[in-house]
């Protein structure tokens, strides 16, 4: 897998054994379009896989990233493919809903690309919202199959953007102060 854009265009990355379903260069280099510039932003990188998303975001000015990861057959590639990167970075090998219960971070992008089977992404995106990770402003993004349906307000999180890639889908959420009025 190739890197697509910013300071690691063109680097190659390892891609772990197991069931890995790595986002298309195309759908990444559209996201991080959409996302812009991420200097001095703080990236979170949920159900992480190869690393790659964090990868393209550290190259893009993200720093700190952190992925999270469950799996432990792609602990060693995971270290490897973030060992290129010169921004501070930390790997989680724990499941997503333990990083939520425990992490006392505060991120300013968060992406999520969860096994497609996976039943409950909405519930993984309200234990986010309901998390202290998040600040008025964080945005979050999820990758998901087509077929899935998710609402467009999950607690803090309100829609703002929504792209179609093949058979997946990637919804853009922002996170809203729950006290502030609506405009």
């Amino acid at each position: 897998m190739r890197i697509t854009g910013g300071k690691y265009v063109r680097r190659q990355i390892a891609c772990p054994k197991g069931i890995i379903r790595p986002a298309m260069d195309r759908m990444r280099e559209s996201l991080f379009a959409i996302l812009g510039d991420l200097t001095g932003c703080s990236f979170l990188d949920l159900f992480s896989g190869s690393g790659i998303m964090a990868v393209e975001a550290a190259g893009r000015g993200a720093n700190p990233v952190t992925v999270v990861e469950k799996d432990p057959v792609k602990k060693k590639v995971l270290y490897q493919n973030l060992s290129i990167i010169e921004e501070t970075r930390f790997i989680r090998m724990m499941s997503v809903d333990r990083f939520l219960a425990t992490d006392s971070g505060c991120y300013d992008v968060v992406y999520l690309d969860p096994p497609f089977p996976l039943a409950g992404k909405e519930q993984t995106l309200l234990k986010l919202a309901e998390s202290r990770l998040l600040r008025t402003g964080s945005r979050v993004i999820i990758h998901f199959p087509q077929e899935d349906r998710l609402s467009e307000q999950i607690g803090r999180l309100h829609l703002y953007d929504e792209r179609k890639y093949g058979r997946s889908r990637v919804f853009f959420y922002r996170c809203e102060d729950e006290n502030e009025e609506k405009q």
